[in-house]
């Protein structure tokens, strides 16, 4: 008899174990093209595991002091419009896959938008009105869609930290609209400085954390770079009892990829391995947590027989080794 009640606790344990699990955000981040999509251009994201997408609509701004943010223009592609976000939710939605929405912004020439600052009083009070009107326009569309996660901003920090009032008015204005949990998508450098975590759902990060000067970091020499990284976020999660969301991770396919994961620009040697490593480091630390709710792989191109690649230095892991690594992961139980 206690043999039977034991093997009922350890079933029991096992079946906890493994809904905890599947019930990690195994994300995609999907790149925005020029035209609709359909279910065949979805079908490898099924096939790689993913639960989760994120859906990327765009706001340009000419410079990083422009108060005055476009979207929504004839000249943008389709996906990065409200239109297309439509489009794409429609058919992730009858693939039975959860919606991420999140709007973000584009500088003229690739600028980071987290040094955007306004020169006067009255530029920011435009530039907050133009991004009210931005981001609530996309929360109704959020919540129309039934989107699972709406994401209120992305790498914004100077705006973050010198309006923070007009964040807290801002959320209030967007829970009035949108039903679903919230997030902010942090760079790694900036998320133990924001204001708001206690009114959102999810401490959100850009998870590109610098964590080896190596040519090609093995696994424990990542791991071991994730150390004091990992006791920051832990720290941050204890001090708002918000579970953390890497609304971004990933890492090229090149040498020293873990030196900058973040830096896209650099030229280099195609390095498969590194990217590998990468990836099956950043699960190991992460994804068995219980304070951590999982992530969204940065990123997938609609085209995917003619993306990525083993020529490929940049970030998609779309049919190289890191492709079928993300699959095993995501379906990890």
């Amino acid at each position: 008899m206690k043999k039977n009640k034991l093997l009922v606790l350890v079933l029991l344990f096992f079946q906890i174990a493994c809904n905890s699990q599947t019930k990690k955000i195994n994300g995609i981040s999907f790149v925005a093209s020029r035209e609709p999509i359909n279910t065949k251009h979805i079908l490898p994201i099924k096939k790689a595991q993913g639960n989760y997408i994120a859906l990327m609509p765009f706001g340009f701004i000419r410079n990083l002091s422009s108060p005055k943010i476009n979207y929504n223009t004839q000249h943008q592609w389709f996906g990065e419009t409200k239109k297309g976000l439509q489009q794409y939710a429609s058919v992730f939605k009858k693939e039975h896959l959860n919606i991420m929405v999140k709007p973000q912004i584009w500088v003229w020439q690739g600028a980071y938008t987290g040094n955007i600052e306004m020169n006067s009083e009255d530029e920011w009070r435009i530039l907050e009105d133009s991004y009210t009107k931005f981001i609530l326009e996309y929360a109704q569309t959020a919540e129309e869609l039934n989107a699972t996660i709406f994401c209120i901003g992305t790498e914004l920090e100077k705006f973050v930290l010198q309006r923070p009032r007009y964040w807290q008015q801002l959320i209030k204005k967007i829970k009035k609209i949108y039903s679903g949990k919230l997030t902010y998508a942090a760079n790694w450098d900036e998320f133990k400085r924001v204001p708001f975590w206690k009114s959102l759902d999810y401490i959100g990060i850009d998870a590109y954390f610098p964590l080896s000067d190596k040519k090609t970091p093995t696994i424990k020499d990542l791991i071991r770079g994730w150390q004091p990284h990992k006791k920051e976020i832990e720290k941050v999660y204890h001090q708002h009892k918000k579970e953390v969301l890497f609304t971004e991770f990933g890492y090229r396919s090149i040498d020293f990829n873990a030196k900058k994961p973040w830096n896209f620009n650099t030229t280099g040697k195609v390095n498969l391995q590194a990217q590998v490593n990468g990836l099956k480091a950043i699960h190991n630390q992460f994804w068995r947590e219980d304070w951590f709710a999982g992530g969204f792989l940065w990123k997938w191109f609609y085209n995917h027989p003619n993306s990525g690649g083993v020529n490929n230095t940049m970030f998609t892991p779309q049919n190289k080794p890191a492709e079928e690594i993300i699959k095993n992961l995501y379906q990890a139980k």
